[in-house]
């Protein structure tokens, strides 16, 4: 399989991840590690327009998209990667966040191979010591869970974002599926965390 270096992710045309200003300035407004897990999903892009909000015209358009969602899920498992490996999480929170860990894989493996299949390149993964994952504040199980509770509801807005625009309609079912899977992720979270799983009436 052909890949494309890593940091090519953020320079796919048309193509970055970045969340919309609004939504970008509120989480800015939430102290925390559960905003620094949402904003670590922009971390992978460095222009504003939204990735979510990109209009594919053509494969190409839907081959870049994909490969920046690739890039999401490979960053989700690596912070759960190095949530395992903190020493902070107990048992069944830990069976619990290999778990989730092995779902990021088996999106990213589907990504990969439909990225394949359209005649692109699928992306690598990065070493999770590339992201800018704030584990110096990870003191304890429940920073690790606030801080994964963050990404997963930051990949979560922008699966949500990208449903409407790609430009093969077949693909929105599969996204709508990891979709899904993520919110279910950032529920059962929240949950861990004593917070309320749902939070609202409508994911966004």
């Amino acid at each position: 399989m052909s890949t494309t270096p890593a940091h090519r992710l953020v320079q796919s045309e048309k193509v970055s991840i970045a969340l919309p200003d609004e939504r970008r300035r509120g989480l800015l407004k939430v102290p925390g590690l559960f905003a620094l897990g949402s904003l670590a999903v922009l971390s992978l892009g460095e222009s504003m327009p939204a990735w979510a909000q990109t209009h594919s015209g053509s494969t190409k358009d839907d081959i870049n998209i994909l490969n920046v969602a690739l890039g999401l899920e490979y960053q989700a498992i690596a912070a759960y990667q190095v949530g395992a490996e903190s020493g902070l999480l107990q048992k069944p929170v830990l069976d619990t966040a290999v778990k989730f860990q092995n779902h990021h894989k088996a999106h990213a493996q589907v990504l990969a191979g439909t990225v394949s299949k359209l005649g692109g390149s699928p992306v690598m993964a990065k070493k999770p010591s590339e992201y800018s994952f704030p584990t110096g504040q990870l003191k304890t199980q429940a920073d690790v869970l606030r801080f994964a509770a963050g990404l997963e509801k930051g990949a979560t807005a922008a699966y949500l974002g990208v449903l409407p625009n790609f430009y093969n309609r077949d693909l929105t079912k599969a996204a709508g599926s990891i979709l899904g899977d993520e919110a279910m992720h950032w529920a059962v979270l929240l949950h861990a965390l004593g917070d309320d799983p749902v939070p609202g009436a409508f994911v966004g």
